[in-house]
């Protein structure tokens, strides 16, 4: 690492709770001035308040290539879909840069304030007590001592103010991106291969919910007073669907050594950040719980998340590296943009999901890569298996997101709507979540070492049901059950079920039925 992220650890002796804020302003130089009107972003750091409590070391951010190679950092935020702009690295450089001179002048300072203490207690030493008041230089040291104390005071205030507007703005920073990213939005996506043989019918092909509504599978229809839009439910066979594609997956990867485990719903908010998540941004995709009665809690949107803790302010053993995990979770997203597939199971408020979580070694810069590479090898093969047509994308810098330095999506043919859609991706996230959450490797010689982490999606439930059902269709409207399934759905065909379906008796209806009359006692 570079001086300037070394001093970031060595700075570390002051109780932040302790300092007040103060209001006026320090001049670096005469055209750069700190004010609170600074934080104008309006973007407050979960991850830097959960530091300030004490819970988790600073973030230690790779400030080395930000201020030495900006021109490559402004270029790749600005082919990035973010907040950020090539003014807004700047100004990160800046901020930088005047914390950097604040704790040069306190290293400084203490360094004197050092010098003077040693030289008064040598007077202190050499003198009695009674003629210290009446020597010069004894005199001349405490008022030099007084003076630096109450500079430092000054200073360390300010050093607060500068560290915590550095993380704020800084921690929105993206990931670096492979030379190899396409430049550009979705529609610049390069397909990489494409597997399996589209499905082709003698009959007009149904959509999911069609086919599901009809098979006793879903029920997405009168539930807007129950849970809301974007909402589902999943009976008989349908349920069993979702446990059997679970375990399909789940026993998949653990023949191929994952570890399995069992995550938590619910997390802070700094592990969201850590993730490259933002669960304090306007319209963001994350469901917070009240904060009056739940303080920083949030329902993750992806296993990733509470993996990704797991391992946080932790080391890896490095017999143990590279280490696989996985997780089938109920995930949670807010889905803001209603706008887009209001029906169906493709953008739901709520669905469960198989994830893929890697901790790397970082010594070659190549392990990382090669466990994408696995991972999606194995994605292939689990897709492969439930007999799909799909295609593997090298995703555009626009669609990264923050933490990703390369992702692949993979997106499933579905005749029902006619289109391809995405059922999985998978992201190299470098040392980004690493850096941030203190993710690290133990090397055999004991030192310690940033982490690379990498995740991928194994099965999200819904949307490969929808691949399933639509794909796997007959003319009689039953729906053939993949080879691979068949055990663990115990059927080789998803027929109808022979009981009569719910009725609907609420309001808004045409042709409403008389309600019960009372019972005569």
């Amino acid at each position: 690492m570079a001086t300037c992220i070394g001093m970031v650890a060595r700075v570390g002796g002051v109780t932040f709770n302790a300092l007040k804020p103060v209001t006026c302003e320090y001049a670096r130089r005469s055209s750069n001035q700190i004010s609170l009107n600074r934080f104008a972003h309006g973007i407050r750091s979960s991850l830097y308040d959960h530091v300030r409590e004490g819970y988790s070391d600073k973030p230690d951010l790779d400030m080395r290539l930000v201020c030495e190679e900006t021109d490559k950092v402004v270029a790749n935020v600005e082919n990035r879909k973010g907040g950020l702009r090539g003014v807004d690295v700047r100004e990160i450089v800046s901020v930088w840069q005047q914390l950097q001179d604040v704790r040069n002048s306190i290293s400084e300072l203490e360094q004197q304030k050092k010098t003077v203490s040693e030289d008064a207690r040598l007077l202190v030493e050499k003198n009695e007590k009674k003629s210290l008041a009446n020597l010069p230089e004894f005199n001349q040291a405490r008022q030099k001592g007084r003076e630096i104390r109450g500079r430092l005071n000054l200073l360390y205030p300010k050093e607060s103010e500068l560290e915590a507007e550095h993380y704020s703005r800084a921690l929105r920073l993206p990931n670096t991106t492979h030379p190899d990213v396409p430049i550009g939005d979705e529609s610049q996506a390069c397909v990489v291969e494409l597997i399996g043989q589209k499905p082709e019918f003698n009959f007009k092909p149904k959509g999911h919910l069609e086919l599901g509504e009809h098979l006793g599978l879903i029920r997405q229809r009168h539930l807007a007073h129950v849970s809301g839009h974007r909402s589902y439910y999943l009976r008989g066979t349908g349920a069993r669907l979702q446990t059997a594609l679970q375990n399909f997956a789940l026993d998949t990867l653990q023949r191929r050594g994952f570890v399995p485990m069992v995550v938590p719903d619910m997390l802070k908010g700094a592990v969201f950040e850590g993730c490259g998540m933002q669960p304090n941004a306007h319209r963001s995709q994350v469901y917070s719980l009240d904060p009056l009665q739940f303080p920083d809690l949030n329902l993750a949107g992806t296993g990733e998340v509470g993996l990704a803790g797991f391992f946080m302010d932790h080391a890896v053993n490095w017999a143990d590296l590279p280490v696989r995990s996985v997780c089938s979770s109920t995930c949670y997203r807010a889905e803001t943009d209603t706008g887009r597939e209001t029906w169906g199971l493709y953008r739901v408020h709520h669905f469960n999901k198989v994830e893929m979580f890697g901790v790397t070694a970082d010594e070659t810069g190549e392990e990382s890569s090669k466990l994408l590479q696995e991972f999606l090898s194995l994605q292939k093969e689990m897709f492969s298996s439930l007999e799909l047509h799909y295609r593997v994308l090298d995703m555009p810098t626009q669609e990264l997101g923050l933490p990703a330095h390369r992702k692949y999506d993979i997106e499933a043919w579905m005749p029902g709507r006619n289109s391809y859609g995405e059922i999985s991706s998978g992201s190299n996230c470098t040392d980004y979540q690493s850096r941030r959450l203190n993710i690290l490797y133990e090397r055999q010689d004991g030192s310690l070492q940033y982490a690379h982490t990498v995740n991928a999606t194994a099965c999200a439930v819904p949307r490969t049901i929808i691949a399933i059902l639509e794909t796997h269709q007959t003319k009689e409207g039953t729906v053939r059950v993949p080879r691979a399934l068949q055990p663990y759905l115990g059927l080789e065909v998803i027929e109808k079920p022979t009981s009569v379906p719910l009725r609907y008796i609420g309001p808004n209806q045409p042709s409403r039925p008389p309600r019960p009359v009372p019972k005569t006692r």
